[in-house]
């Protein structure tokens, strides 16, 4: 088997509803988001994946969709006066923890083609959530 890692960095904002602790505020994070890619053969280059292919397919989706954005539950009352004001924010049914975009992320690599195994989101430089099928 082989397995690569490309760590890509990105930064987005977001609260926890119905939860009791600091993070149902609106705050920040400085992401780095680890996408792992395995096969047991290597292609015709002898890799794995490009990492170029997969900065373009996944750091492309996450700077459109992800980076500098608000990541809220789509029931969220702050979704309606962000918009308003015509600040960024991508929407989730569900409450965007790290391990929600972890999953988010993987799944639209996998989407994308990319024999992804695992994803991990960095929230804070000590901790992380892994999302694995």
């Amino acid at each position: 088997m082989y397995l690569v890692t490309k760590r890509i960095e990105f930064c987005y904002g977001h609260r926890l509803l119905d939860y009791d602790g600091v993070c149902k505020h609106p705050h920040g994070h400085n992401a780095v988001v680890e996408v792992d890619v395995r096969t047991d053969e290597l292609d015709n280059r002898n890799m794995v994946a490009d990492f170029a292919d997969i900065k373009r397919l996944v750091k492309g989706w996450i700077d459109r969709e992800l980076d500098h954005k608000m990541i809220l539950r789509e029931d969220d009352p702050l979704v309606a006066p962000l918009e308003a004001l015509g600040e960024p924010v991508f929407k989730l049914d569900s409450n965007p923890t790290v391990e929600r975009i972890c999953k988010l992320i993987y799944d639209m690599a996998r989407d994308q083609g990319l024999p992804v195994v695992a994803v991990r989101v960095w929230e804070t430089p000590s901790s992380f959530a892994e999302y694995r099928a």
